[in-house]
């Protein structure tokens, strides 16, 4: 299993000691939702994780949003769920991988730890009749749990300063278009988008039934964007840092691995005034 995306149906056969499921479902106007859904329903062996409270740290300022965790607290994380080494995580959510599977898949493959999502998510697992799920995950002894982080893998302020006056980077902002031309910004304190940046909404990744286009045709559209630049010239981002990670995902599905993440995004841009701010195409 070396692909990032993987089928409900191929899930369903692998051993269950041999992976980790993770329930990554969240909604951002309902924080509880996810939970709330995973209670009602979930896949088997799955456990469940909260953008807020296990793939955040909200006790940060000035970082955005959903702030990334300390290195310590996620291996706490993942010894509570009782990981361990040789087992691959799959992930998955309702919203295409979005929130908050790719975030979670992200945060993994930083840390050196094999991890899939689950193409098509929550809906394609029950559409193919598979076996569901009720109530809370059963209790998980505690593992040891190590993780090297790589920081080069994320952007911040300084470095987004330096990188985006140079010709050879390539800002994407994952956010729908009417927010990144400024024309709507229902949640940061500015409209409008980093200057400079791209728009590759995440929506783009998609098929019409939420499942991810063909690695060729990603592929093809992200390398009409690259132009003459490498995977590694691109700093993705978006409001909060967790819709970018849905093209990260796409892009090393695509074979374009090696592009990074401006963890801040949006909201943590744009809650300083004095940080120039584009609007428009």
């Amino acid at each position: 299993m070396n692909d990032v995306l993987i089928e409900a149906k191929t899930l369903a056969a692998l051993p269950p000691d041999s992976v980790l499921v993770v329930d990554c479902r969240f909604a951002l106007a309902d924080p509880g939702k996810g939970e709330r859904d995973f209670l009602e329903a979930h896949i088997p062996g799955a456990v469940y994780a909260s953008l807020d409270r296990d793939l955040s740290d909200l006790s940060k300022h000035g970082l955005g949003r959903h702030p990334l965790p300390e290195i310590g607290a996620f291996a706490r994380t993942l010894s509570r769920w009782g990981w361990h080494r040789g087992q691959r995580v799959i992930a998955y959510d309702d919203a295409g991988g979005a929130l908050a599977a790719a975030r979670l898949w992200w945060m993994l493959d930083c840390v050196g730890i094999a991890a899939s999502v689950l193409d098509g998510g929550w809906q394609t697992w029950k559409a193919a009749g598979l076996p569901l799920e009720h109530g809370a995950a059963a209790p998980r002894d505690a593992t040891p749990v190590e993780l090297d982080f790589d920081p080069a893998r994320v952007v911040y302020y300084e470095e987004l300063d330096r990188l985006r006056g140079q010709p050879s980077t390539l800002v994407l902002d994952a956010r729908a278009a009417p927010r990144f031309r400024g024309e709507s910004e229902p949640i940061d304190r500015a409209a409008g988008h980093v200057p400079g940046a791209r728009n590759r909404p995440f929506s783009l990744n998609l098929e019409a039934d939420g499942r991810f286009k063909s690695p060729a045709a990603l592929r093809a559209e992200f390398t009409v964007l690259l132009g003459d630049r490498g995977a590694r010239d691109v700093v993705h981002m978006c409001g909060s840092g967790v819709t970018a990670c849905h093209n990260l995902l796409a892009m090393e599905a695509a074979g374009l691995p090696g592009s990074r993440l401006f963890a801040p995004s949006w909201s943590g841009y744009s809650s300083d005034p004095a940080r120039p701010v584009a609007t428009g195409d």
